[in-house]
């Protein structure tokens, strides 16, 4: 009976350990969100991220998250993305236009109440030491943008 109970202890650990090191990811060096005020994602707000000096000097890529709910009226969003890496001061800018449909209007993005979305940014070569502060804002007509609950940037390591 102890035998049973300690070999079945044994397996049970032996799984969980396993999903541990399947679950983690080494590749990703960043991961934040930050949310938008409640009232709206007002166009002159943008959202700061700072990547502290990286390990490794290697190919990177950024990758946009963004989380939105029912609440947003649009079928893409257009942002605009500005990465300014330390200690160079090399400013990249891209402008990242996100399609949150597909042609027959179905929804891209998984999620019931928050949909969530991720688009690539770029790919930089940065040196081992290199830091980067990213601020992110919205490129949309409208002064106030309704239903952006989140928006995240994730730095992998290629």
């Amino acid at each position: 009976m102890k035998r049973t109970i300690s070999f079945k202890i044994a397996a049970m650990t032996l799984v969980m350990f396993a999903m541990l090191l399947a679950a983690c990811d080494h590749r990703t060096v960043y991961d934040r969100y930050q949310s938008t005020a409640l009232a709206g994602w007002e166009k002159n707000d943008t959202l700061s991220f700072v990547i502290p000096p990286l390990k490794d000097a290697a190919t990177y890529s950024a990758v946009l998250g963004v989380r939105t709910t029912d609440a947003y009226p649009f079928t893409a969003i257009t942002l605009i993305v500005e990465q300014e890496i330390m200690p160079a001061h090399r400013l990249v800018t891209d402008t990242v236009c996100c399609n949150l449909t597909d042609e027959q209007g179905n929804i891209l993005g998984e999620g019931i109440s928050y949909r969530q979305y991720q688009f690539d940014i770029c790919k930089l070569q940065l040196q081992e030491g290199d830091s980067l502060h990213i601020v992110v804002r919205h490129d949309m007509k409208r002064e106030i943008l309704p239903g952006v609950a989140d928006v995240g940037i994730q730095l992998k390591k290629e």
